[in-house]
């Protein structure tokens, strides 16, 4: 009985030695009191960060959402902010009506980068060389054949030469004015209001090829006497540039009768 009385009286007095003293715990109680409003005013300022973060996150998402449910019903012809009743964009072609947005680029820009491609590689061809521009011709014909693509494409190659200072030549320009009941002209496609010559020392032409998603466009500069290549330039432009185009309701008359199209000259 002695034996065991002493041996708990000393497992008793071991675990009292392993625990930390009152001291110890005391002096730990006070560190952590004078270093809390501290910590604490850390604490809070942080959180106020975060919570003001999230305050303008969610505004911002909101004035997100409100304008893109505005353009919603801006773009399927509901009312506006002003109470206007507002009707989407509708663009046509030949084919039908079909919903677009608004172009950013057309092919002006594009046959302006090719102009800026001839004249940096452009060899011979000086202020005083007279240039000629004729349509592009479809690839896979007979080189007889174009488009309204082709055709704008020469449009805006004149315009882009004489910003060059370039002397370009109208060959289509008659010596006279044609008066008429739609209109008053001065430009022919009938060869034989055409002058028989044309003081031209430099031609541009170029193919056009339908690829997948748009075309491949091939622009050259030839001498008309050696026929040597001075200068080219390639582009591609998508199809959505090309739709754009459409064509007038005079010009679908003329290619067309009955269903049956109809070329002058043939």
């Amino acid at each position: 009985m002695k034996y065991i009385l002493v041996i708990s009286g000393l497992l008793v007095l071991s675990g009292c030695s392993s625990l930390p003293s009152l001291e110890q715990y005391f002096a730990a109680s006070d560190e952590e009191s004078q270093t809390n409003p501290e910590q604490q005013a850390t604490n809070q300022l942080s959180n106020s960060i975060i919570n003001i973060g999230n305050d303008h996150t969610d505004s911002k998402r909101n004035d997100t959402d409100q304008s893109t449910l505005q353009e919603e019903s801006i773009a399927y012809g509901e009312r506006d902010a002003f109470g206007s009743i507002n009707k989407p964009h509708y663009m046509s072609n030949a084919a039908g009506v079909y919903q677009a947005k608004p172009l950013t680029k057309h092919v002006g820009d594009y046959v302006r980068n090719m102009a800026q491609d001839l004249v940096t590689n452009m060899e011979y061809v000086t202020e005083s060389t007279p240039v000629a521009v004729t349509h592009f011709s479809l690839l896979d014909s007979d080189l007889k054949e174009t488009n309204l693509l082709g055709q704008q494409m020469a449009e805006s190659f004149v315009h882009e030469f004489h910003k060059f200072r370039m002397p370009v030549v109208e060959y289509k320009a008659t010596q006279f004015i044609t008066v008429t009941e739609t209109g008053d002209f001065v430009l022919s496609r009938d060869f034989l209001e055409l002058k028989n010559s044309t003081p031209i020392q430099y031609v541009l032409t170029g193919t056009m090829t339908k690829h997948q998603g748009g075309f491949i466009v091939n622009a050259r500069m030839l001498g008309m006497r050696s026929n040597v290549v001075v200068a080219s330039a390639q582009t591609f432009i998508p199809y959505y540039i090309v739709d754009a185009l459409l064509p007038s309701s005079s010009a679908s008359q003329r290619e067309f009768v009955d269903g049956v199209r109809i070329i002058r000259g043939e």
